[in-house]
């Protein structure tokens, strides 16, 4: 195992860096390799490490389309509430008269 220390000047790097030493955690954990052993191994060729990028791609994808969605979903309903109160002619937001 190697250690080293890095200073980040930005948070998300340190975040992304964070999740992928986590990620090899999870796959050292799930197949008791690391990928450098898994490749001076070899337990898979070329095709393979081709095979599971292009697998992971398309996951990728379906992921993206429903996150797209999702948010397509949201803004529809953003949209529908915003006409209820078009429609009633108030923000929907009631004060007693003696809180004002």
């Amino acid at each position: 195992m190697t250690e080293e220390n890095f200073k980040f000047r930005d948070p998300i790097v340190h975040s992304v860096c964070k999740e992928f030493v986590k990620r090899s955690d999870v796959g050292f954990e799930k197949y008791g390799q690391t990928l450098d052993s898994e490749r001076k191994s070899k337990v898979k060729n070329l095709a393979d490490y081709l095979r599971d990028v292009q697998e992971e791609l398309m996951d990728a994808i379906l992921y993206i389309q429903t996150a797209r969605e999702e948010l397509s979903d949201l803004d529809i309903e953003a949209e529908k509430r915003m006409n209820v109160i078009g429609q009633n002619g108030n923000s929907g937001i009631h004060y007693d008269e003696a809180e004002i």
